[in-house]
C-alpha cells in the first residue's frame, strides 16, 4: 500500500500513538467537530483520524500518545476505547483471494507461482 508523503502505516500509528478513542461518525460533524478538534490542540493527538466499522456502526477513531489525554478525551466526549489488537485485519480477505487465484491457475495447467 502506498502512503502520501508523511504519511504513517498503521503499524507506525498503533505503535506511537497506542491509545485509541473510538467515536460514531454522526458525532463528528459539523460544529462538533470543531469543538472536538479545539479541545484536542494541547492533547497528543495525532493530526489525523482513520474510519472504523464497529458493531454495524461507523465511527472515527482519535488516536492518543499519552493514556491521560485519551482519559481526558473519553471524559469529554464519550465513545468507546479501542486497543489497536482488537481492531479488525484484513490479510486473511488478501491470503484467501490469492488462494482462489492459484488454485484457478492450476485448474487451468498453470504453474502457481507464475506470472505467465
Amino acid at each position: 500500500m502506498a502512503y502520501r508523503e508523511g504519511e504513517l502505516s498503521k503499524a507506525m500509528m498503533d505503535r506511537d500513538w497506542p491509545h485509541q478513542v473510538a467515536l460514531p461518525n454522526f458525532r463528528c460533524l459539523g460544529h462538533n467537530y470543531l469543538t472536538i478538534r479545539f479541545f484536542c490542540e494541547a492533547l497528543s493527538v495525532y493530526p489525523s483520524t482513520r474510519s472504523l466499522l464497529r458493531d454495524e456502526v461507523d465511527t472515527t477513531v482519535f488516536c492518543f500518545a499519552k493514556r491521560e489525554h485519551a482519559k481526558q478525551f473519553h471524559d469529554r466526549f464519550g465513545g468507546e476505547f479501542v486497543h489497536p489488537a482488537t481492531r479488525r485485519r484484513w490479510p486473511e480477505t488478501r491470503a484467501r483471494h490469492s488462494e482462489i487465484f492459484a488454485e484457478e491457475r492450476l485448474r487451468n495447467g498453470r504453474c502457481i507461482n507464475c506470472e505467465d
